[in-house]
């Protein structure tokens, strides 16, 4: 928490200091034209980010799968568009791998095998903690089954 809250505090002051050194190396007009064109990219991206993960999650639900990793994909291209809209050129450079295809994939496979590995890690911890307890699991190869009766109804 302490880390979280020291990077919010210096983010800003570093981001003031790289516009004061870009400031003085290109001059104050082309780096507020920058910083104005950089928020104006990020909101575009944002707006577009949204309709085609939208549009990419509704065709995976149609043909009955989920849309797992449209969404993250998305999020990493918001969490870009985000960044961008923030003013400063840190912030853009945090952009570029959330909003590169090749780069956003990359993060989207790193991010989905740490999850794996996290949901390995507490499966275990719950087979771990039923076997102290002297619960047993089901048995995984046997599928639920619930009994019942049925009547089909055409109106």
């Amino acid at each position: 928490m302490r880390a979280f809250l020291l990077l919010f505090l210096l983010f800003p002051l570093l981001e003031l200091a790289v516009m004061i050194k870009v400031g003085s190396a290109i001059g104050v007009l082309p780096t507020l034209l920058l910083i104005v064109l950089g928020v104006l990219v990020g909101g575009l991206v944002l707006r577009l980010a949204g309709v085609a993960t939208a549009w990419r999650a509704r065709e995976r639900l149609a043909r009955g799968e989920l849309p797992e990793l449209e969404m993250l994909d998305g999020l990493l291209v918001a969490i870009g568009g985000g960044l961008l809209l923030l003013p400063g050129f840190v912030s853009d450079l945090l952009a570029i791998p959330c909003l590169l295809p090749f780069t956003r994939h990359l993060l989207l496979e790193r991010l989905r095998r740490r999850t794996e590995e996290q949901a390995l890690r507490q499966r275990a911890f719950f087979d771990d903690l039923a076997a102290r307890s002297g619960q047993s699991r089901p048995d995984a190869s046997r599928p639920n089954v619930i009994e019942g009766e049925y009547e089909r109804r055409d109106d």
